[in-house]
């Protein structure tokens, strides 16, 4: 079922609020909901503080991540939804594939569509994937597939097991130190719309459960991507796992590895060696 089109990107400040107040209650299988924007363009001023934030070089193209962006107010919408089944506080992002199909001019007019399936049992819950497509006259040019874990919800009788897995090589040389300061959460939230409590201050993010604000673990592999920029075929695939929390403020490490004409990439606490992000880069 095809819901009616917004005018306007939905307000994502708004969709957290009604998330909240509508968590309780909730159950059932996926909606067979998809949402839809078409006409779309892009805002040159809000690309040039993203690609600032995220470290991407100017480019005639679209950041790979960018287009998360332009939908993840559909996803969000799809999400606070009562008919979506999961509590949308406490979701936790686990793992993220990205497919650019071709480069997307910065100026080209585009369509966007998305949708979730995929209820699958965890052993910590259940997972649930938020898809969605970015088309451009009339032909698919970039895929996305989002995974989040509710810790403690139960999937539908038959459910598939849940995929949430990533494997990488050996990436024990570092390759890069991100010193990643206290408002990196607020900056990335000004530039994606992402205002999730969780990433805007320690306050906030305690109120959830976390001793202080996390980092989006989009930005995290934003600027993965953003250290290899020049180095990426015209099509191209990045899968990545989100481990542990990235805490503000930290010092990480980003290692990386040429492997299978693409790259391998995992982003560590400089300290403790926790594991943030694995990811990897392969060629379509």
């Amino acid at each position: 079922m095809t819901a009616p089109e917004p005018e306007q990107p939905p307000s994502m400040a708004a969709l957290f609020a009604r998330a909240a107040l509508t968590a309780r209650g909730r159950g059932g299988d996926l909606p067979d909901t998809r949402l839809t924007r078409t006409g779309v363009t892009v805002d040159p001023a809000n690309l040039a503080a993203y690609a600032r934030v995220c470290r991407f070089p100017v480019a005639d193209a679209l950041p790979a991540t960018y287009p998360h962006v332009l939908t993840f107010p559909l996803q969000l919408a799809l999400m606070s939804d009562r008919a979506f089944p999961l509590a949308l506080p406490g979701l936790v992002h686990v793992r993220n594939r990205i497919e650019a199909l071709r480069p997307v001019r910065t100026d080209e007019v585009l369509d966007l569509e998305v949708w979730a399936e995929r209820f699958a049992t965890h052993r910590g819950g259940a997972t649930v994937d938020l898809c969605a497509s970015v088309s451009a006259g009339g032909a698919e040019v970039w895929r996305g597939r989002s995974t989040y874990l509710a810790r403690g919800a139960t999937a539908p009788a038959g459910a598939p097991d849940s995929d949430v897995t990533v494997v990488v090589g050996d990436l024990d040389r570092a390759a890069a130190t991100w010193r990643v300061p206290a408002d990196a959460g607020r900056r990335y939230a000004a530039v994606s719309g992402d205002v999730n409590p969780i990433h805007l201050s320690g306050l906030t993010a305690k109120a959830f459960g976390f001793k202080r604000a996390i980092a989006h673990g989009m930005w995290v592999k934003a600027r993965v991507l953003a250290s290899v920029a020049n180095r990426l075929p015209e099509a191209f695939a990045v899968d990545v796992g989100f481990r542990k929390p990235l805490f503000l403020p930290s010092t990480v490490i980003l290692s990386t590895a040429q492997a299978d004409g693409g790259w391998d990439a995992a982003v560590r606490n400089a300290t403790s060696g926790t594991e943030h992000l694995i990811g990897t880069v392969r060629s379509l």
